[in-house]
């Protein structure tokens, strides 16, 4: 993108702070309701700030100021410099700060209906991620069943969830004991990513690795998986996302796995899920996603799966 399209310091990136509740950008941040969401469009909008203007930020920048030409050149910068789904992430923070500057009364309403009328950034990358064979689940527990101690009890748990039912890791986090049905093997996610809740099944052998960690935690309220300490000694302190991550590559350094991470689990939770023929919107919802389009981005059905589909067609030979 040529410099003459990007606005000058002089003309409008030379920003007097405003209190929080005058600023676009702060706005739209808290208007966000996962902080892993807030943290994620806070770095989004200071790479496009700083592209602009090297000396500013997020909260510094003066969004109001841009407009249609500015908001086509940022499209081109985005569209070239980053992938596709990143590029539309960072895009739609800048539009979402620029609706607060409207609201604000930053933008008139024409100005911010032709800034933001550009179109979106589209386009397809190879999926992140992978989705782990039934041998390697089965070696992720069999790792920790030949751990005796609490600890492993409680990590066969956490990766039985994590794998049997798709949730994430930070929704394991914050389960309580009280949110697991024995009986029926429900799952009561309370804190699920943006401020929903639903109802997911630790069936099978989830369930039975679920109820032999709490015959070992103990009946007391709290956290579900807390931590262990030295000795084997349960203490009810919840877990955080950075744990549970550590007891995972712990578990998988001893199974011989490598390049693991939770959300593998739950990609080849919906993977496995879709192979077995089960419903898209019911996988969908059992993963709380918002469209079954997000579910489609988790399967990582190998390209024999493909294969085996194409060789359904007949398409007859040509004559000999």
């Amino acid at each position: 993108m040529g410099t003459s399209i990007v606005p000058s310091a002089e003309q409008m990136l030379t920003h007097r702070p405003e209190g929080p509740e005058r600023n676009p950008a702060a706005a739209y941040i808290l208007s966000l309701t996962s902080p892993a969401s807030r943290r994620t469009m806070l770095q989004a909008l200071n790479a496009v700030a700083r592209w602009l203007n090297p000396s500013s930020n997020a909260m510094s920048f003066r969004w109001a100021a841009l407009r249609r030409t500015h908001m086509l050149g940022i499209r081109a910068h985005l569209a070239e410099r980053y992938a596709p789904a990143s590029a539309s992430k960072m895009l739609c923070a800048v539009r979402g700060t620029l609706r607060e500057a409207w609201r604000l009364g930053f933008i008139p309403e024409a100005d911010y209906r032709r800034a933001i009328d550009i179109q979106g950034i589209r386009g397809e990358t190879l999926p992140r991620g992978r989705a782990l064979s039934p041998g390697e689940i089965a070696a992720l527990l069999g790792a920790c069943g030949a751990d005796p101690t609490p600890a492993g009890r409680r990590d066969g748990a956490l990766i039985g969830v994590l794998f049997g039912t798709g949730i994430r890791r930070a929704e394991a986090c914050g389960l309580d004991l009280e949110d697991f049905d024995a009986e029926t093997g429900e799952l009561r996610v309370r804190h699920a990513k943006g401020s929903k809740q639903r109802i997911v099944y630790a069936s099978n052998g989830a369930g039975t690795w679920l109820e032999g960690w709490i015959q070992i935690r103990g009946q007391e309220p709290g956290p579900l998986f807390c931590a262990v300490k030295k000795g084997g000694r349960v203490e009810l302190g919840r877990l955080s996302t950075q744990a549970i991550y550590s007891a995972l590559q712990k578990r998988a350094a001893a199974a011989g796995i490598e390049h693991l991470s939770p959300h593998d689990l739950r990609r080849t939770n919906i993977t496995q899920l879709l192979e077995a023929g089960a419903d898209a919107l019911i996988v969908s919802r059992l993963a709380g996603h918002a469209s079954v389009e997000t579910t489609r981005l988790y399967d990582r059905r190998p390209e024999s799966a493909k294969r085996s589909a194409a060789g359904m067609l007949h398409v007859p030979a040509p004559p000999a």
